[in-house]
């Protein structure tokens, strides 16, 4: 009986997660598709704790288990409750690593559990889960370290060989251990233990700021895995199903954003994908003069336009204005003009950042647009408002095949009329790459923290 009932624990989570996946396409069911797979994963955890049994036995050690859900459970509220949606990609990647650890851990243990002749098939899923977890754990503490400035870009020549060379290796000596051949089997899987975090560091250093959401994409990706490893290990259909959804959702993801980013996978998988960006942009210094304007002329500007895009950008998250940006649009759409937001695929620092930025602040989803659509209307638009967006807009791109993010699609905003540009200062953005457009005779900069320049151009806007 109890093994009919965990059967329908496992049901309803596997279920519920598909579920909760498919309401979190869409930002009107995306905070619903959250509760319902966290509840679905709560009714598989209690299934497991009340009704798995092994040999007839329950699992026992309820008093460590208990403790370790609670310390969990208030690490994990405390810290979604207190991070700043700014910091957000750095708790993601924190948050994937510990995944990957998880993973690991499972991977470890049951290797140490095997006993006599190993099962080829079992051992093969045990050292693929423990590599691809560790990778997924060290790349992410790289990629947090990295994302809140304290890992600076590392490379040095031949990298690109010796990241292919480390997985040789893993590879190798991953058949060494699986047919019984050389070293003993403990010393063998710490050995590619060892290799497998190390590729994950060198993985992930060398990789350029504007391509974090990508490599974070794809680390997520390799977590997802890994936990569907676990979830064979243990013949456990949650976190099969768990695994599989996040693995493949998030290499679908990769995958794409590869392609927005006009980058190869295999770059991305030997660590050379966006690598030196940083210092070529040091060998360049300012490319002209820039005109700059002040908040009431831009919102003159703006506020008599017939058509206004929005291009939303890390700018924005730090300053927290993505209410008073949606603010600003309701002011112009009062006065008649037709507001949208252009988006890029990489905009922020993780995947669909900018996305849940203006969710948050009830942006209609409608007003959103992709590359593709929001390129199409440039031409036909009066005024684009770029607020803290840098290597999303470079039109070195397109046009200098030395800048490191020559080929990557950018929103095409010298079509428009004209161009503001909201920036704290001239420095370059994230990728510390020099951008010409601010220096083209239909751009002004308009300077100041993005919340305090939007409040002045809604209380302009007002008054016209």
């Amino acid at each position: 009986m109890e093994t009919y009932i965990l059967s329908i624990c496992y049901l309803i989570g596997s279920v519920s997660f598909i579920l909760g996946l498919k309401m979190l396409s869409n930002p009107a069911t995306a905070r619903k598709g959250n509760l319902v797979s966290a509840a679905g994963m709560s009714i598989a955890i209690f299934g497991t704790l009340f009704f798995y049994q092994l040999n007839g036995e329950h699992l026992h050690n309820y008093g460590w288990i208990a403790g370790a859900l609670v310390i969990g459970t208030v690490i994990g509220t405390l810290a979604a409750r207190k991070v700043k949606m700014t910091a957000m990609p750095e708790m993601v990647s924190i948050f994937n690593g510990m995944g990957g650890l998880c993973a690991a851990l499972i991977s470890i243990v049951e290797f140490g559990h095997m006993t006599g002749e190993p099962e080829p098939l079992r051992l093969l899923v045990i050292v693929a889960g423990m590599v691809i977890g560790s990778v997924s754990f060290s790349g992410s503490m790289i990629a947090y370290g990295k994302l809140s400035g304290k890992v600076k870009d590392h490379s040095f020549s031949g990298q690109h060989i010796f990241n292919l060379a480390i997985l040789a290796v893993i590879v190798v000596l991953g058949g060494f251990l699986n047919f019984g051949i050389g070293l003993s089997s403990l010393t063998l899987f710490y050995i590619i233990l060892a290799l497998a975090l190390s590729y994950g560091v060198f993985f992930v250093l060398p990789i350029g700021g504007a391509d974090m959401p990508v490599v974070i994409s794809l680390l997520n990706s390799f977590t997802g895995i890994a936990t569907a490893f676990g979830g064979f290990l243990y013949n456990n259909p949650v976190m099969l199903t768990g695994g599989i959804l996040v693995g493949s959702a998030g290499a679908i993801l990769t995958i794409l954003m590869c392609k927005a980013m006009n980058r190869s996978l295999q770059n991305v998988l030997i660590g050379s994908f966006g690598s030196g960006a940083t210092a070529v942009a040091g060998d360049k210094g300012p490319q002209g003069t820039y005109k700059e304007i002040g908040a009431a002329d831009a919102a003159m500007v703006m506020g008599y336009a017939h058509k206004v895009i929005i291009v939303p950008g890390f700018g924005l998250a730090v300053a927290q204005a993505q209410h008073t940006c949606h603010e600003l649009e309701k002011a112009l759409k009062n006065n008649g003009v037709e507001v949208k937001y252009a988006i890029h695929p990489v905009a922020g620092r993780m995947p669909g950042h900018m996305n849940v930025l203006l969710a948050e602040a009830d942006v209609s989803y409608d007003d959103l647009l992709e590359l593709e659509p929001a390129n199409e209307q440039f031409g036909s638009t009066d005024v684009v408002l770029i607020l803290g967006a840098n290597d999303v807009v470079n039109p070195a791109a397109e046009n200098d095949p030395s800048s490191p993010i020559y080929g990557m699609p950018i929103l095409q905003v010298t079509k428009a009329k004209m161009v503001i540009v909201n920036k704290r200062s001239m420095r370059p953005g994230y990728a510390g790459i020099e951008n010409g457009l601010f220096f083209m005779p239909n751009t002004s900069m308009l300077f100041g923290d993005a919340k305090d320049v939007l409040q002045q151009l809604i209380a302009q806007i007002k008054e016209l």
